[in-house]
């Protein structure tokens, strides 16, 4: 994997990936337009920000990169790489219950306060993980 030069782009799957967690100054992309929806991302090495029709989506501290994220009604799914223990936070629907998955173990059983937020680490220093959260 690698990191996203261009900031953020729409795969072929119809995915986004995003995010550049090797730059020490703020690389940002605003209005990036897919089918209607309005995304922004602000990245760099202390934090990578998605947004999405000015509501969080995504974000990650120290940066990180963030590879064919799928958000559905079920289940978001992505990779992330980065360097080191990175704080994951994603907004959701608000108090519900998700299960977390990182490499397909079930690391956690959340469920998300008033304001959808859920918030998780994954240790990024081998190699990228792959993430899966699902609704109950």
């Amino acid at each position: 994997m690698a990191i996203v030069e261009e900031v953020i782009r729409l795969e072929s799957d119809n995915t986004l990936s995003f995010g550049n967690y090797i730059v020490k100054e703020k690389q940002k992309v605003t209005d990036f337009d897919v089918k209607g929806d309005l995304y922004k991302v602000r990245t760099h090495k202390d934090v990578t920000r998605l947004s999405k029709n000015s509501k969080l989506l995504l974000e990650t501290v120290p940066g990180a990169t963030v590879h064919n994220l799928s958000v559905k009604e079920k289940s978001t799914t992505f990779t992330i790489e980065g360097y080191e223990d990175t704080l994951v936070t994603l907004e959701l629907e608000p108090e519900t219950s998700y299960s977390i998955y990182v490499d397909d173990v079930n690391i956690d059983k959340v469920k998300t306060n008033l304001t959808g937020k859920v918030g998780f680490s994954v240790d990024l220093k081998s190699e990228p993980q792959k993430v899966r959260i699902e609704k109950h």
